[in-house]
């Protein structure tokens, strides 16, 4: 069992204050942001499971609040990408400067319009890795996916028949390595027994791939 290093993160971006939770297994080679639109947060059991699961593979986690409790009540917010990836950003800028995390190689999970932050954000930044999208919305960074070139998986409920097609068309748009995997019988939330688990899995093969100096 690996020790991991916990605590709150609080990040200043302007007059917001995002909230965070950071977590640093020993020995990490890598730190991820993870990046939420609406419905989930930094208190989700489902992102805490995977972000569990990084740790014990050895990779850092952050979770992270983009939307304030009063703005993730906002639909015009909640799909706004530009401002979601902005705040990703800032995350990324504060996490850099980490004492504890600022040597790892950056990457980004990102679910529901957090996904398209997420590749936005990546788009032509040497920074970032590696991202996975877990039941994303990646069309909405659409004008942005032919300069990502961090390795990118999309991760898709067999079942979640509104966005495959969307996470079909993003597919070909990206730039870089890529990969895209539809869980059989998994709808929109991963809910059903087994398919978190899988999502969990191969998350952390991917950035335990692809989270490396220099890779």
């Amino acid at each position: 069992m690996r020790t991991v290093t916990e605590r709150a993160a609080h990040i200043d971006v302007g007059r917001i204050r995002l909230e965070g939770l950071l977590g640093i297994p020993e020995e990490a080679q890598g730190v991820v942001l993870f990046a939420h639109g609406s419905g989930s947060g930094r208190l989700s059991p489902r992102n805490q499971y995977v972000a569990r699961v990084l740790r014990e593979r050895g990779v850092g986690t952050l979770l992270l609040d983009l939307l304030t409790q009063e703005e993730s009540d906002d639909r015009v917010k909640v799909f706004d990408i530009a401002l979601l990836s902005d705040r990703l950003l800032a995350a990324t800028d504060w996490i850099l400067e980490e004492p504890a995390a600022k040597d790892l190689v950056i990457g980004y999970f990102g679910a529901s319009t957090g996904a398209a932050a997420a590749l936005r954000a990546a788009a032509g930044n040497p920074e970032v890795g590696a991202v996975v999208s877990r039941g994303g919305r990646p069309d909405l960074a659409a004008d942005f996916l032919p300069n990502v070139t961090a390795p990118t998986l999309l991760i898709v409920g067999g079942m979640d028949l509104s966005v495959v097609p969307l996470n079909r068309l993003a597919y070909e748009l990206l730039a870089g390595p890529k990969e895209l995997v539809m869980v059989p019988g998994a709808t929109h939330l991963f809910e059903e027994p087994g398919a978190l688990e899988e999502v969990a899995r191969l998350a952390a093969e991917w950035f335990s791939r692809h989270l490396k100096p220099n890779a």
